[in-house]
């Protein structure tokens, strides 16, 4: 019975692999955003190495750095050739660790909230979108409420109750992911009500094949293109909600570099010392920038039916 099950016709993996390439290569917003991407993941995995060229982990207090008031001496909060970025006030930690540092907390958090989000979402708008009836209702009526709870206000409320011994980086993760995911199920399952009506999908239904088959064989490999663009866009909110947590003080625990902290930390030095608020809030801004202009490429590389669509 299994052999007469119908699959969709498609294109040769490797051609199709092909002519994504092609068109992300054609997209130079794109390929901007995939190389500062690149470069961000490379300082993140080599910021031991890296930091260790410039002399200063994120760790080392630099006091001689400081002035009798704790603000950086000399140019530029205190930019020289033993720290590149300057130091922190007051701490006299190098700035340029602490920026390639938080690099890591920033995609650790952005990528992982983001997994979590995909797989919560990709599996409550298949089931809602596939089943329907009385799992559709209670799916999509969980999904409105979340969508509609106010989850920074609950971020900030269970991280200033957690136990000090619970992984901070860890419950930011799930409860950032965990209330990342209406947005994705929504997709999923307006494709998934799509997809069910596809002549393949009827057919392998009336040949017999089970719903885990038609769902996870014959829907899922369908949404594959939806799903990873999704995803890809998604994870600068995610970078950018850790960046507002740290910034509130509820975020990655100090002394862990975080860009967020770091921007909230110089709020109050702005006007002795701007490079401080610079540097990070200039990495920020480049990583989010970047990961939205290689969605922005990823989705039109896979649709390009969306490209003359949005113009």
């Amino acid at each position: 019975m299994a052999s007469v099950i119908a699959t969709e016709p498609a294109l040769e993996p490797s051609s199709g692999a092909r002519q994504v390439a092609r068109r992300l290569s054609a997209d130079r917003g794109a390929v901007f955003g995939l190389v500062v991407v690149l470069v961000f993941v490379l300082a993140a995995v080599f910021a031991p190495l890296i930091t260790a060229i410039s002399g200063y982990g994120p760790y080392e207090y630099d006091l001689a750095a400081l002035d009798d008031t704790g603000a950086p001496r000399g140019f530029g909060g205190g930019i020289s050739r033993e720290h590149w970025f300057g130091v922190e006030p007051l701490t006299g930690r190098d700035l340029f660790a602490v920026v390639i540092y938080g690099a890591r907390t920033s995609l650790l958090v952005g990528v992982a909230a983001t997994v979590v989000s995909v797989v919560l979402g990709v599996l409550i708008g298949i089931v809602a979108g596939y089943f329907g009836g009385w799992a559709d209702r209670v799916l999509s009526r969980a999904t409105d409420v979340v969508f509609g709870f106010p989850g920074l206000i609950f971020m900030i409320a269970v991280g200033a109750i957690i136990p000090p011994w619970f992984p901070k980086s860890l419950l930011i993760i799930v409860v950032i992911g965990f209330f990342g995911w209406p947005a994705i199920a929504r997709v999923v399952r307006g494709q998934t009500l799509v997809l069910k009506q596809r002549n393949y999908v009827v057919a392998s239904l009336a040949a017999g094949a089970s719903a885990t088959h038609l769902l996870f064989r014959q829907i899922l490999p369908n949404l594959a293109a939806t799903i990873i663009v999704f995803a890809t866009i998604s994870i600068p909110g995610k970078i950018g909600a850790e960046a507002a947590l740290s910034f509130l003080g509820v975020g990655v625990p100090p002394p862990t570099p975080a860009w967020g902290r770091s921007i909230g930390e110089a709020i109050n030095w702005v006007q002795t010392d701007p490079m401080f608020l610079f540097f990070p809030g200039a990495a920020l801004f480049l990583v989010t920038l970047a990961f939205n202009l290689a969605g922005d490429g990823l989705r039109d590389a896979l649709d390009p039916r969306s490209e003359g669509a949005g113009r």
